[in-house]
């Protein structure tokens, strides 16, 4: 049985091509962000702000580099409910997720003073400081591909890795 699907959008226009100064500070500045981090909690805050902000280029991509470093598809697929399946995710990366959310949706006006507490008991400062200008930057890319209407679905695996 063929299903018809919706055509494919085309993108409003190309930021790597248009102001590649900016694209690739953006690269130099992600690279940096995710430093003594671990790569599995890297991707998961990654999907998390990306679904948060309806970013399905940025979904595409970093599900498929993480299924492709040994990322679990349970673990992806829980992450939308993630507080209800905390049982997939160790305290840590529960803490990560939880500052992520807060860090992503500033509309309350501030990051909780104990959302911040629970993730300083698992990072430490430098941790800590990575793990928010991961956050940071996640949502930058978040915006300029959902800005731009970048297209899901044709990322291949690793395609971007620095």
């Amino acid at each position: 049985m063929k299903i018809d699907k919706a055509p494919e959008h085309t993108p409003r226009l190309e930021m790597a091509k248009l102001a590649p100064e900016v694209y690739k500070a953006m690269v130099t500045v992600d690279a940096a962000a995710k430093k003594g981090l671990d790569p599995f909690l890297v991707e998961l805050v990654k999907i998390r702000a990306s679904q948060i902000n309806h970013c399905a280029f940025c979904l595409d991509m970093h599900a498929k580099d993480a299924l492709a470093a040994g990322e679990t598809i349970e673990r992806i697929t829980q992450l939308a409910a993630w507080e209800e399946s905390r049982h997939f995710y160790t305290e840590q990366e529960a803490a990560a997720l939880e500052l992520t959310e807060a860090v992503t949706v500033l509309t309350d006006g501030f990051v909780p003073d104990e959302v911040w507490e629970k993730a300083a008991k698992h990072f430490d400062d430098t941790q800590l400081a990575h793990l928010t200008a991961v956050i940071t930057v996640i949502n930058a890319w978040n915006r300029f591909a959902v800005t731009t209407r970048m297209v899901p679905g044709h990322y291949t695996a690793g395609a971007f890795k620095h």
